[in-house]
């Protein structure tokens, strides 16, 4: 039985999660759920689960009626209970006694301090939240390096292929993972990471100009929470993945390719030295990304509708256009550039979408102000986690400022 906590539970990535759970509730158990505010929705959830061990991250929320329906239903668990508000409470719930796995669907960078506490504690880490890795990839690394020596070392985990103390939760690292398994990481010649290319593919760059919210939150392929789908339209998810498969992966920039795949049925592959290209294919359904972070080294059964090669249809692939598409480009810019520049990327996009989501800022105005973002701040070392939160402050407010300028 694998023991549970769900970071984001009534997000799209955490109830995807508590949905396999249900499916396999003699394989797994939710031992602890957090939010950020939605608490009514998440106490329904605890009562569905029994889980007593809760966290919102909103302090906010501390002061409403929700609060006091959490605190009497976690006080009817007793001992087994608990229920604190902010990210503090939120992290504190990664380091419980009785859990083994937690998924980290938290949404943006205060997701890192989840995933470190998480690594410390030596826990196994479910990681949704791609920014852990993005801004503090070069902490998160090393710490689940511990974490698998520890896992081989005491019989958890396989004594050959990954331990898996850090599990991806995409589609796109997750197959890149898999096709992993029992290879010679030193033979790997190239990572191929695979794009829907997003509702604006095939439009011009004088259209996309154009674009409204509702246009970019049409993904054509995948249902997914709002902000990963406006960064799946402007293609800073898949710059975000590029850095992650970097920290994950550890090849040079130069060996991740980016591929437009516009059909979502490969969600990635590798390619070797020998010439040989592995690549992993399925539905379009994060719930088996998701079961497989939860359950490595074993599968669940039946998680997802199977792919009929029968009836698939053409595959086809494109090279990615940087032109209209500029974010891209900066991914490999900042990589190659280092220290905090991942960081105020990450930063300053988290304030373009906000902006973009609330029709302050137009959609076409996301890669611009990450670039002018890069170019304006300094770039620092990053040593540390307050190193990182330093930078995303600074990252912060530089691209509130340029925002302000373009503001609709």
């Amino acid at each position: 039985m694998r023991r549970i906590v769900v970071l984001g539970s009534t997000g799209s990535i955490g109830t995807q999660t508590l949905d396999v759970v249900r499916q396999h509730p003699d394989k797994l158990k939710i031992v602890g759920l957090a939010v950020n505010t939605r608490a009514q929705d998440m106490l329904a959830q605890a009562k569905e689960f029994g889980v007593g061990h809760l966290a919102v991250g909103s302090e906010d929320v501390a002061a409403g009626e929700s609060a006091l329906d959490l605190a009497t239903f976690a006080k009817s668990f007793g001992e087994d209970g608990s229920l604190g508000f902010g990210m503090s409470a939120v992290v504190d719930l990664v380091r419980l006694s009785e859990a083994d796995v937690v998924v980290n669907a938290l949404v943006g960078a205060a997701g890192l301090r989840a995933s470190y506490e998480t690594l410390k504690a030596g826990k196994v880490l479910a990681l949704a939240n791609k920014e852990s890795l993005v801004v503090g990839g070069d902490l998160i690394m090393p710490l689940a390096a511990q974490v698998d020596e520890a896992r081989r070392a005491s019989g958890i985990a396989p004594a050959v292929g990954p331990a898996g103390a850090l599990m991806p939760i995409d589609s796109e690292h997750g197959a890149i993972y898999q096709c992993l398994l029992g290879e010679n990481e030193r033979e790997v010649a190239k990572l191929w990471v695979t794009a829907s290319g997003g509702p604006f593919r095939t439009w011009t760059k004088e259209q996309i100009q154009s674009a409204t919210v509702e246009q970019a939150l049409r993904h054509p392929n995948w249902s997914m929470g709002r902000k990963i789908t406006i960064d799946s339209a402007s293609m800073v998810n898949k710059a975000l993945e590029v850095i992650e498969a970097r920290h994950l992966f550890g090849l040079a920039p130069e060996k991740i390719q980016v591929v437009i795949h516009p059909q979502s049925i490969i969600h990635s592959g590798v390619e070797f030295a020998d010439g040989a290209t592995l690549v992993q294919m399925g539905q379009p359904d994060m719930r088996v990304p998701i079961a497989y972070a939860m359950s490595y080294p074993e599968r669940l059964d039946n998680v997802a509708p199977r792919l009929d090669l029968t009836q698939v249809g053409p595959l086809t692939f494109e090279q990615p256009d940087f032109e209209r598409f500029p974010a891209l480009k900066l991914a490999y810019q900042a990589l190659e550039t280092g220290g905090s520049a991942p960081v105020l990327l990450n930063g300053a996009n988290e304030i373009a979408v906000e902006r973009v989501l609330a029709h302050r800022l137009p959609f076409w105005r996301i890669a611009p102000l990450l670039e002018e973002t890069l170019s304006r701040v300094p770039q620092t070392g990053i040593t540390c986690v307050e190193d990182v939160y330093a930078a995303d402050r600074a990252a912060r407010k530089a691209a509130e400022e340029i925002a302000a300028r373009w503001a609709i």
